[in-house]
């Protein structure tokens, strides 16, 4: 990954204060997404740390208040592998918040067994990109009521070697855990671009910007065998702490010169490792044809429009 700026070291020190700001972080309870979360509360941001279950959540909560911190925090649950679930969320956040100025669609899974989701979905695509979609239309109302909102999609180096197969998305031919993340996280990198597209063309104020956290020690690997995790070390290196894999989301939800429709990773080793700078975003996910067809097929399947575009 070729990088556009030279890095800064910017870290959770330098996150502006967050005082009345209401951000939503997926998959808040563990790794780079407990990382997230832990830094805002601690600027003074409240915190919806949306899990699996409730349980996962108030774990992560009561961890959390052992630091110091300025903000408030707020459980909800969140199970993104399921269309009723993701509905049911929104609406309790629309109901109980009259703004949301931020949401870190974190959360995601790394090739697991075989498996789809409730609504059909292989696991990895729908996860990681269809109940996100929904999770952002669903809540778009409120974000878009909300000056200087931004909604920050996370997805991975795996993009690169991504590409978006309509004919499978369901498991309907073939499956291979490593080919379907690389294509969810593709998906979520062209979500970004689009959004931003969608809403520069009604003339909205939302910012949508894509993350990249490069090579971390988290539980996104647990389904990684003795084999596979060391060819990862021997490609990768040192792997990062997860606070430091943060960075790039964090940068994202809150920097002022972050670019709506850019995307943030770290600065060394293209992209692998360091602290967060502005990347180039290649070719596979700026193709419009296909995010059209990547998008209306994500309406169809959620039942979500948003915005309309002309």
């Amino acid at each position: 990954m070729f990088l556009l700026n030279e890095s800064f070291m910017w870290t959770k020190e330098q996150i502006p204060a967050q005082a009345g700001k209401i951000i939503v972080v997926t998959g808040a309870n563990t790794g780079i997404g407990f990382e997230t979360a832990l830094a805002l509360y601690e600027a003074g941001a409240h915190v919806i740390l949306a899990c699996r279950s409730l349980d996962n959540a108030e774990q992560a909560v009561a961890r959390i208040q052992t630091h110091k911190g300025r903000g408030t925090l707020e459980t909800g649950v969140l199970d993104l592998s399921s269309l009723a679930s993701v509905e049911a969320f929104a609406n309790t956040i629309r109901q109980k918040h009259q703004q949301l100025h931020v949401v870190i669609n974190n959360a995601g899974v790394m090739i697991p067994p075989a498996s789809k989701t409730v609504d059909g979905f292989e696991l990895q695509f729908g996860v990681n990109f269809i109940g996100h979609f929904a999770l952002i239309g669903r809540l778009y109302p409120l974000l878009n009521a909300t000056p200087g909102a931004r909604v920050v999609s996370v997805s991975s180096l795996a993009y690169l070697r991504g590409k978006i197969d309509f004919e499978n998305l369901r498991s309907e031919n073939s499956y291979d855990p490593m080919r379907e993340y690389c294509q969810s996280k593709l998906a979520n990198i062209i979500f970004a671009v689009e959004l931003q597209r969608r809403v520069n063309a009604t003339n909205g104020h939302l910012l949508v910007i894509a993350a990249q956290p490069g090579a971390n020690k988290t539980d996104l690997a647990r389904y990684m065998d003795e084999a596979a995790y060391a060819a990862a070390l021997e490609r990768f290196g040192t792997l990062m702490d997860p606070w430091q894999g943060a960075l790039p989301s964090l940068y994202a939800a809150v920097a002022d010169r972050a670019i709506g429709g850019a995307l943030y990773g770290p600065d060394q080793d293209e992209g692998v490792r360091g602290y967060p700078a502005q990347g180039v975003i290649t070719a596979n996910a700026l193709n419009e044809a296909l995010a059209l067809k990547l998008w209306s097929l994500a309406e169809e399947a959620t039942g979500v429009s948003f915005p309309v575009r002309d």
